[in-house]
C-alpha cells in the first residue's frame, strides 16, 4: 500500500486534517462574524454620535423667526461645523423602511461610504416634510467645538439655572453620553485648562484606559454664561473595535463550534469502536457467529475485518477439531481392530507360515496408521494458521516430470501422461507444498482411474496452474464441493474400498488457499472423468492471508483451461 493510499485511509490523518479544517473554518467564521458585528456596532455608534449634534442644529433652525434668518444661521453653522448643512424635502431622498423608522424615533440616519470615505447624515426636521443633511468627510476637533457652540446657543434661550439644568436633562436623551452643569472647581482641571475655560474656550480632555477600567473616552468642558460653572459633556466613549465582551463572546462561540466539529469527527470513530466492543462482548459469551459491520477502509474498518476473520477462523478451528476428533476415532478403529485380530491369530496359531502372514498384515496396518497420522498432522498444520512458505521460482516442467516418475514407480497398471510446459516456465511457490498438491491429486486419480491419468501444468493470463485428470466415473456436479471436506467420501465408485483417508483433497484445498489460489473440480474434456485444477498467481501476495474463508469456498478466480 502506497504512502498516499495509507494516508488516505488513515482515520487519524483524517481526524487531524478535519481538526485543521474545522479550526480554519471556525476562524474564518469568527472573523466574518466579528466584521459583521463591528460593522453594525460602528454604524450604530456613528448614528448615536450624530443624533445629538444634528438635533441641536435642527433646534437652532427652529428658533429663527423667518426664512432669511434661518439661512444666515445655517450658513454660520456650516462654517463653524466645517461641513455644509442643507435642507431637502424628504421625498427627494430614497429612504429605506429602516431609516424611516429611525426618523420616527427622532434619530439620525448615517449613510457611510468607504471609498471615497465620507458619510451623509440626515436628520428629519420637526415639520416632518424635510430633512437636514450634511456630508462629513472626516470627524475633527472643529466639529466637537462646533457641537459645544450649538449647545451653548440652545441653552441661551433658557435664562435661569434650573431651566438650563432641565434643558440639559432633556437634551441628554438625544445624546449617547451625559450632559451636566458643574462647578469649575469640581472638574479637576489644571491651571492652563482653567485659563482657557475663563477665556471662553472649549477644553477637550482625554480619558485613557490606563487610568480607567472603561474604554478610552473624551470629556468636553464648555464654558457657560454662569460664573464659575461649566457644561461637562461626556465622557464620550471612543469606538473600541475589540471590546472585552465581544472577544469573550467570539472565543466562547469558537470553542463551541470547534467542540461540535470535534464531536462530528470523533462520533463515527466512537460508533465503530462501540460496534467492535459489542462484537467482543458477544464472542466473550461464546457467540462466534457475530459479524461486526464497519464500513470503510480506515484502521477501524480493517480492525473489524480482522476481528471478523478471527472469529471465523476460531469457529472453523473449533469445527475442524470436532470433525478431526470424530473422524480420527472412526478412522483409527478399523486398523486397530485388524491389528488386534492379527495378534489374536498369532496367539492361536502354531503354523509358522500363518504367523508370518499375520505379521505382514500387522505391518500393513501400522503403515496405514502412520499414513493416517501423517495426513492428520499435515492437515492440522495447514488448518491452524498461516504456515511458513518458502516461496521461490519453481520450474513446472521439472516438477511434473518428477511426479510422473514417482507415480510410475508405484507400479500401478495405469498410464501416466505428462503435459509439462517448456523448460523456461516458472511460477513462484513453495516447492514442497506444490509437490504435495500434485502428488495428492495424482494419488487420488490413481485410485479412481480405469486406464489413464493426465498431469498438466503451465501459466496462462498471469496465473499458474496444475491439473490432474482421470478416466474414471467422474464426480456429480452436486458433490464436487464435498470432496474438499475433511474425511468426506462419496457414494458409488468413490467409496472406502478405493482407499485413502478423506484428507488428501482437503490438504490440497488448504495449500491452494495459502497460495492465494483456488481449487476446482469439473469433468475432464479429454478423458471424461474428474479433473482437478489448482490455480494461483505467478507472484503470490506476500502479506498474510485472512483465515476467514472456508476451504471449500469456490473462488471467483476460477480458471478456464478449455
Amino acid at each position: 500500500m502506497s504512502l498516499v493510499s495509507s494516508l488516505k485511509h488513515s482515520i487519524f490523518v483524517r481526524i487531524y486534517a478535519g481538526l485543521l479544517i474545522v479550526c480554519l473554518c471556525v476562524a474564518l467564521f469568527a472573523q466574518l462574524l466579528m466584521d459583521t458585528i463591528n460593522k453594525e456596532r460602528v454604524q450604530s455608534y456613528r448614528e448615536n454620535m450624530a443624533t445629538g449634534a444634528f438635533y441641536l442644529v435642527s433646534e437652532g433652525i427652529a428658533h429663527q423667526d423667518n426664512e432669511t434668518q434661518r439661512e444666515y444661521w445655517l450658513s454660520d453653522a456650516s462654517s463653524l461645523f466645517g461641513s455644509t448643512f442643507r435642507i431637502l424635502p424628504i421625498s427627494d431622498v430614497d429612504f429605506s423602511s429602516t431609516e424611516l423608522r429611525r426618523f420616527d424615533n427622532n434619530e439620525t440616519v448615517v449613510r457611510y461610504v468607504s471609498n471615497p470615505m465620507y458619510a451623509d447624515v440626515y436628520h428629519r426636521l420637526p415639520d416632518g416634510k424635510s430633512v437636514l443633511t450634511s456630508r462629513i468627510l472626516q470627524v475633527s476637533e472643529q466639529q466637537v467645538r462646533a457641537m459645544a457652540v450649538f449647545l451653548l446657543d440652545d441653552l441661551s434661550y433658557y435664562t435661569t439655572l434650573s431651566a438650563k439644568r432641565e434643558r440639559l436633562a432633556e437634551l441628554e436623551k438625544k445624546f449617547s453620553f451625559p450632559l451636566a452643569l458643574k462647578g469649575m472647581n469640581t472638574l479637576n482641571l489644571d491651571s492652563d485648562q482653567m485659563s482657557r475655560l475663563r477665556r471662553d474656550e472649549v477644553v477637550i480632555l482625554l480619558q485613557d484606559t490606563s487610568t480607567s477600567k472603561s474604554n478610552s473616552a473624551v470629556k468636553i468642558v464648555v464654558p457657560s454664561e454662569i460664573n464659575d460653572m461649566a457644561i461637562l459633556m461626556g465622557p464620550v466613549p471612543l469606538f473600541n473595535w475589540f471590546p472585552l465582551n465581544l472577544i469573550i463572546s467570539m472565543v466562547l462561540i469558537s470553542m463551541f463550534l470547534i467542540s461540535l466539529g470535534v464531536y462530528a469527527l470523533i462520533f463515527p470513530l466512537e460508533r465503530k469502536l462501540q460496534l467492535i466492543q459489542v462484537g467482543v462482548n458477544e464472542v466473550s459469551q461464546g457467540n462466534l457467529d457475530i459479524q461486526v459491520q464497519v464500513i470503510g477502509q480506515d484502521e477501524i474498518a480493517r480492525l473489524s475485518a480482522t476481528f471478523n476473520a478471527m472469529t471465523e477462523h476460531i469457529k472453523r478451528l473449533i469445527e475442524s477439531q470436532r470433525e478431526l476428533t470424530r473422524a480420527v476415532s472412526h478412522e483409527l478403529r478399523t486398523p486397530v481392530a485388524r491389528i488386534r485380530f492379527a495378534v489374536d491369530m498369532l496367539a492361536d496359531t502354531e503354523d509358522e507360515e500363518s504367523r508370518f502372514t499375520q505379521r505382514d498384515y500387522i505391518d500393513e496396518d501400522i503403515e496405514s496408521l502412520n499414513g493416517l497420522i501423517d495426513e492428520i498432522l499435515t492437515y492440522a498444520k495447514l488448518e491452524e494458521g498461516s504456515p511458513k512458505l518458502d516461496l521461490e521460482p519453481v520450474n513446472l516442467k521439472e516438477l511434473v516430470e518428477q511426479i510422473e516418475r514417482e507415480t510410475n514407480g508405484l507400479g500401478k497398471s495405469i498410464t501416466i501422461v505428462a503435459n509439462p510446459p517448456n523448460a523456461k516456465v516458472t511460477a513462484v511457490a513453495d516447492r514442497r507444498y506444490l509437490h504435495r498438491v500434485i502428488q495428492n491429486l495424482a494419488g487420488n486419480a490413481l485410485r479412481y482411474a480405469e486406464t489413464t491419468i493426465i498431469i498438466s501444468a503451465g501459466v496462462k493470463k498471469g496465473n499458474a496452474f496444475v491439473s490432474v485428470e482421470d478416466d474414471g466415473h467422474g464426480i456429480a456436479e452436486s458433490d464436487r464441493e464435498k470432496v474438499f471436506i475433511p474425511f468426506s467420501r462419496l457414494d458409488d465408485s468413490r467409496t472406502r474400498a478405493s482407499g485413502g483417508y478423506g484428507l488428501g483433497l482437503s490438504i490440497v484445498s488448504r495449500i491452494a488457499f495459502w497460495f492465494s489460489g483456488s481449487m476446482k473440480v469439473d469433468e475432464s474434456p479429454e478423458l471424461g472423468g474428474a479433473r482437478f485444477v489448482m490455480t494461483w498467481p505467478i507472484k503470490p501476495l506476500t502479506q498474510t492471508i485472512a483465515a476467514d474463508q472456508l476451504t471449500q469456498e469456490k473462488s471467483d478466480r476460477d480458471f478456464d483451461l478449455e
